[in-house]
């Protein structure tokens, strides 16, 4: 559980991080793509290791 907390708190920080980033640079520019696929590999990560959770309750 804490695993899943901490992983939540990182994807808010990167979301965060990406909203900044798309007003400062628009939705097109590299960077902020490349913040948007760590986010999503962030989320991805957390939904796997919340359903291993619920698999094994």
């Amino acid at each position: 559980m804490k695993e899943l907390t901490a992983i939540h708190r990182q994807i808010e920080r990167e979301r965060a991080k990406l909203n900044q980033m798309e007003q400062q640079y628009g939705l097109n520019h590299a960077s902020v793509i490349r913040q948007s696929v760590k986010l999503d590999e962030l989320i991805n990560t957390y939904n796997r290791l919340d359903m291993s959770t619920k698999d094994r309750q």
